[in-house]
């Protein structure tokens, strides 16, 4: 699998389950490593994947947010200062004292999802993030990327939602069991995974 992905620039990547789409954010992100090749990125990274990644099910809302923004390269300092924020964002005011088990897994998304919000990275790799929480959350996020898209911030998005993907991405990148079927145009790419699924 070879690409490249230009500043400010946003990246779909469609496929179907199991075709690599997960691994390939999680070797962009450093959590897993390649058996091969190399992997150059440039710039700070925010990685918004799977639920509960670098959480701590048994630490309270507003600890989560100092320990989970701290690994994300956030002082200690700038997350007291940006907590308020990052809970409103999420809409979990109420809970900053809660502990995180006893949230809802659309609550943790929303967590996470607003504590990598706030790390002003300059990459984000987001795994069908959009995914979870309910309707007026995603609009919200939705939002966010596209004012971080006016701000030339680079996006990689994984999804099975190729709306959003068209609407969103200039490139996308089909994969199947782990490797590059086409790179290109999102409509030209995503016309041909439709008709990929068809022909199945």
């Amino acid at each position: 699998v070879s690409f490249t992905v230009a500043k400010g620039e946003s990246l779909g990547v469609i496929g179907e389950n199991g075709s690599g789409k997960s691994t390939l954010l999680k070797i962009l992100a450093k959590i897993l490593r390649p058996d091969r090749g190399n992997v150059e990125v440039t710039g700070r990274i925010a990685p918004i994947l799977e639920l509960g990644v670098g959480f701590h099910p048994d630490l309270t809302v507003k600890e989560n947010i100092l320990v989970h923004g701290t690994i994300m390269g956030l002082k200690n300092s700038e997350l007291r200062k940006r907590t308020g924020s990052i809970l409103q964002f999420a809409g979990l005011e109420r809970f900053r004292d809660a502990k995180l088990k006893n949230l809802s897994s659309g609550m943790q998304m929303r967590l996470g999802f607003s504590v990598a919000m706030e790390t002003d990275p300059d990459i984000f790799l987001v795994d069908e993030a959009l995914a979870v929480g309910d309707m007026e959350f995603q609009q919200k996020c939705l939002g966010k990327f596209k004012e971080f898209k006016n701000e030339g911030k680079t996006i990689i998005l994984v999804s099975h939602a190729l709306n959003l993907v068209k609407e969103f991405c200039e490139k996308t990148l089909l994969l199947s069991r782990g490797e590059l079927i086409s790179f290109g145009e999102t409509e030209a790419v995503v016309n041909e995974y439709v008709k990929r699924v068809k022909a199945a």
